[in-house]
């Protein structure tokens, strides 16, 4: 009979880390105010076309 393992300390258990390039996009003040108005553009799109 075969023995099942469980591999809860391999690196397959644990998610992937963030390049330097991603963690600078996700501070950065800036990116943040551009993406903000773009979902708040997508959002006024989606209720003013509910309510024509």
């Amino acid at each position: 009979m075969g023995t099942n393992k469980v591999k809860a300390y391999y690196d397959e258990a644990y998610p992937p880390v963030p390049s330097a390039s991603t963690l600078y996009w996700r501070k950065n003040l800036l990116w943040q105010l551009v993406r903000f108005v773009i979902l708040n553009v997508k959002m006024l799109r989606i209720v003013a076309g509910g309510h024509s």
